[in-house]
């Protein structure tokens, strides 16, 4: 086959979104598959390139990617942790790669058998219901979060709705207030609407799935994040009395979304206690600094590291004895799971589970750690208290990377996602 992959976010980038499609492409190509990918210059996550970046990767330059692909990068607009100007940075990407793409394929033999496009950079979903419309091309939908319920979702009172914004706001804000709530309304339905009209939409997780089919969406098919058992070293328990703290690690994005202040008011109130534990957050998000100022405030045992090379992240889960997945309590987190969740299952260690829904499901059914409510933070003192007491329950298990061979692995999802496309490109 030929595919075309729409993305807004791929390598020489690291995150989550980026991973998955190398480890899916790299697959896909040894399959003898032949793959374009779209994608602007890098600049995830600062907004901008590095000075590296710059030299390397130039608008409108076609790549040869690291597994053999071809890479057209497309423009971007330089932009802040907001929302309004990375939305901004998302539609000149997506314009841009609308003509290019146009150009390249001009000719009719020269086109993709299939098209995926990949959210959660909205615009992209647009261009790839625009070429599969003028190329009659099949057109795949990746929704690799539950997006955009999570822009509409404010928390455990449910979503922006202009009611719920006019009842809350103060007077001289009520217009701006009820003009962006109806804004996100009418993304949110326009994004039903291109699912819709897609010949299959692949989430990440069964319960968003099954989310889209009661919208109305026909195909929707599930391919998790994973990871690649081979690169993820099993980690071993630590030698008795190695040390006295009970090590709590979480390595990730600190945003508004995993709700990490229960953790910090937590770790305050065990060293109150007396209890030995220490916190370290590795990682970057616009939240990094509050946590931070937090634990200084109140003289937390928590420390805040800017984000490392991935190289370095198995000497992180070596130093820890539990590893933190936090998520905020808001029903889209119900059918989320955090993608880093299945390189920490492949670890072995103590999984302490702020979650609820799918992703507390993972955990129970790999019995991978231990599962409490999001942000509880009496249930997550209990938890460490007992940990600290008695380090034996934070030992690490082959449970979990038992469950990613059989879930969870790149080889078997690149697989079941070829199917997809083959059923895709066939019907």
């Amino acid at each position: 086959m030929r595919l075309l992959l729409l993305t807004h976010y791929y390598g020489p980038e690291f995150g989550a979104p980026q991973r998955r499609w190398s480890a899916l492409i790299e697959r896909f190509i040894a399959a003898g598959h032949r793959v374009t990918v779209a994608a602007p210059v890098p600049h995830y996550p600062a907004g901008r390139p590095t000075a590296e970046q710059r030299r390397h990767h130039r608008m409108g330059a076609v790549e040869k990617g690291l597994h053999g692909e071809t890479v057209l990068r497309t423009a971007y607009l330089p932009h802040q942790a907001d929302i309004a100007s990375r939305t901004a940075d998302h539609l000149v990407a997506a314009l841009d790669a609308m003509r290019r793409l146009r150009r390249r394929f001009a000719r009719p033999g020269t086109r993709p058998d299939v098209i995926v496009a990949t959210a959660p950079a909205i615009p992209t979903l647009m261009v790839g219901r625009a070429l599969s419309v003028l190329w009659g091309v099949p057109l795949v939908v990746e929704m690799r979060d539950a997006w955009p319920d999570l822009v509409t979702h404010v928390g455990p009172a449910g979503a922006l709705t202009p009611e719920a914004v006019l009842a809350r706001r103060s007077a001289p804000r009520r217009a701006l207030s009820w003009a962006v709530a109806v804004a996100k309304e009418r993304v949110h339905q326009q994004v039903t609407t291109w699912q819709s009209g897609a010949r299959a939409v692949v989430t990440t997780t069964g319960r968003f799935a099954d989310v889209l089919s009661e919208r109305g969406v026909l195909d929707v098919q599930v391919v998790r994040n994973g990871t690649d058992l081979a690169m993820v070293t099993r980690q071993r328990d630590h030698a008795s009395g190695d040390h006295r703290e009970l090590r709590c690690l979480y390595l990730g994005n600190m945003g508004r979304s995993q709700g990490l202040g229960t953790v910090v008011r937590a770790a305050a109130a065990l060293r109150r206690e007396g209890v030995n534990v220490h916190v370290r957050m590795v990682g970057h998000g616009i939240a990094a600094s509050a946590l931070a100022a937090l634990a200084q405030e109140l003289d937390a045992p928590v420390e805040v590291i800017p984000r490392i090379p991935h190289r370095e992240v198995g000497a992180q889960y070596a130093w820890a004895d539990t590893v933190i997945v936090s998520l905020r309590d808001w029903e889209p987190f119900s059918w989320t799971v955090p993608s880093k969740l299945y390189e920490i299952l492949a670890t072995g260690r103590h999984i302490t589970a702020l979650l609820a829904g799918e992703a507390a499901d993972v955990v129970r059914d790999a019995q991978a750690g231990d599962v409490l409510p999001p942000e509880d933070e009496e249930a997550l003192i209990a938890l460490w208290r007992e940990l600290a007491a008695d380090r034996s329950r934070a030992a690490v298990r082959a449970s979990g990377r038992d469950w990613v061979a059989e879930h969870a692995d790149d080889d078997v999802l690149a697989r079941r996602y070829l199917e997809i496309l083959r059923s895709v490109t066939q019907g």
